[in-house]
């Protein structure tokens, strides 16, 4: 059975909405002869700026109807898939409303903002698709309190057995185990981190001190073994982050992008009923 998406949505039900109010707009605009050139003071331009208006009013709401869990208004979904195909009509339908007219003030400035918020939605859209999926991907079937609690075991195990180990090979272990996942917040953006202490130890386990007693060469084995166990789950670890912060990157982007947009709107909207 073919799995339902936000684009596939009742049969891709607003993606064609979304095309027909495009096609719609389309031959009004290149039907429609006023008197002076295309522009958002015609009746056209007014209808065109209505419908706008309120698509963009309706694909903000999307942000307050997937927070009201207990709300009958669709599924979120729906509303989703309304929020993608409608928020990309807004390109056409907007830029006509204009009739291409474009200056130094709020008009613009909401205009721009709109087309700002759109790119941004296509940016998290891409992000939302692909970033879960690798999310989960990096977890490996496992949860991250199963991770973090399976690295603690590992650090106490290595804990132990350090203590029968040389001073050197002890010392690095114990800053390992203290060591952060990244140095710095931008580390998270790429999911490295060049210095990682538990890498820096594995690497010195790996190379074997011709000093060392046989005892303590098993110990440095196993200590070896339990450390690429870590290294391994750190990796995993650092690029679940890597995927969240850049989702998280993008909502710090379009909602406050959004809420600008709300208000330019309305400074648009209030301007244009004061000089009518």
């Amino acid at each position: 059975m073919k799995q339902k998406t936000v684009f596939t949505y009742q049969h891709y039900r607003y993606l064609k909405l979304a095309a027909l109010l495009v096609l719609l707009s389309l031959i009004a605009y290149f039907w429609h002869h006023p008197d002076i050139k295309p522009n958002g003071g015609t009746w056209l331009g007014y209808v065109l700026g209505s419908i706008s208006a309120l698509l963009i009013l309706l694909l903000l709401a999307y942000g307050i109807r997937k927070r009201s869990y207990q709300s009958s208004l669709g599924r979120v979904q729906g509303w989703l898939s309304a929020h993608v195909y409608l928020g990309a009509s807004l390109i056409i339908l907007a830029t006509l409303h204009t009739g291409f007219e474009f200056g130094l003030n709020v008009h613009t400035l909401a205009y721009v903002l709109m087309m700002a918020v759109i790119a941004s939605g296509f940016w998290g859209m891409y992000f939302y698709i692909r970033n879960p999926l690798r999310m989960s991907a990096a977890l490996r079937g496992e949860t991250l309190e199963q991770h973090l609690l399976a690295i603690e075991e590992i650090d106490a195990e290595c804990r132990g057995l350090a203590m029968n180990h040389v001073d050197y090979i002890n010392r690095a272990l114990m800053e390992s185990i203290n060591a952060p996942l990244f140095n710095n917040f931008w580390q998270q953006f790429s999911g490295q981190n060049p210095r990682c202490k538990t890498a820096a130890v594995t690497t010195l386990l790996g190379t074997m001190d011709p000093a060392l007693t046989d005892a303590q060469a098993r110990i440095n084995a196993d200590l070896y073994r339990l450390q690429l166990q870590k290294q391994s789950r750190l990796t995993r670890l650092r690029s679940y982050t890597r995927q969240k912060v850049w989702l998280d990157a993008w909502l710090m982007l379009h909602v406050p992008l959004s809420i600008a947009l709300l208000a330019a709107l309305t400074a648009h909207i209030v301007s244009v009923f004061f000089y009518w």
